[in-house]
């Protein structure tokens, strides 16, 4: 996950593209369109432009090196948040809630979809992050998830009308360890329920 500018960042599933170069050449599309034509990107066009951006690695796609981002961010002109996935070809396609990419996306996405939530305020919705990309870690080898015991964990970001800015990692760690509590507790019960049926 990394910001495209200061309203929306970009998060990509994929350990071999370098997301600085990405971030680059989409801050650097921005700010030509702005010299050439007098006026800042909109989200739309800036979806356009990753999408072109996708579509022109695909040569590389075809090789094994796919990268299949997700793109995000605040439209100031309609006053909310929006969200798009794209395909391998450059295919964008915008979704209203939520979505995941990736080997894990499958895990990710049952687990925000049974949390999700249209009230949720930003602690919920980095709460649910959390719990999807554990579960998917927990369930698909090639998802890297939270770490407590190496002290690795995922970059996790929120574009408001403030902008974009991300979520301190103190407070991922804090917030990681509860809902792991929680999970063992949940587990515990669960296994204490089974033994006394068993026995009953």
């Amino acid at each position: 996950m990394f910001p495209a500018d200061r309203w929306s960042g970009v998060a990509i599933a994929v350990r071999r593209v370098r997301p600085s170069r990405w971030s680059r050449c989409s801050s650097s599309n921005s700010n030509t369109t702005k010299k050439v034509e007098g006026h800042t990107l909109s989200i739309e066009g800036k979806a356009n432009q990753l999408s072109q951006m996708v579509r022109n690695h695909l040569p590389a796609a075809m090789q094994g090196l796919a990268v299949v981002p997700i793109f995000a961010g605040y439209d100031r002109r309609r006053g909310r948040g929006r969200l798009w996935a794209f395909d391998v070809t450059g295919g964008r396609y915008e979704e209203e809630d939520y979505v995941a990419s990736g080997s894990g996306s499958l895990h990710a996405r049952s687990v925000i979809k049974l949390g999700h939530r249209q009230a949720q305020d930003e602690s919920a919705a980095v709460d649910l992050v959390i719990h999807a990309l554990y579960n998917a870690a927990d369930e698909d080898s090639a998802t890297g998830g939270p770490d407590s015991m190496r002290g690795i964990y995922p970059i996790i970001a929120v574009i408001n009308g403030d902008g974009y800015h991300e979520v301190a990692e103190a407070e991922i760690s804090q917030r990681f360890d509860a809902i792991v509590a929680n999970l063992a507790e949940l587990r515990s019960g669960a296994g204490s329920a089974s033994s006394g049926e068993a026995h009953s």
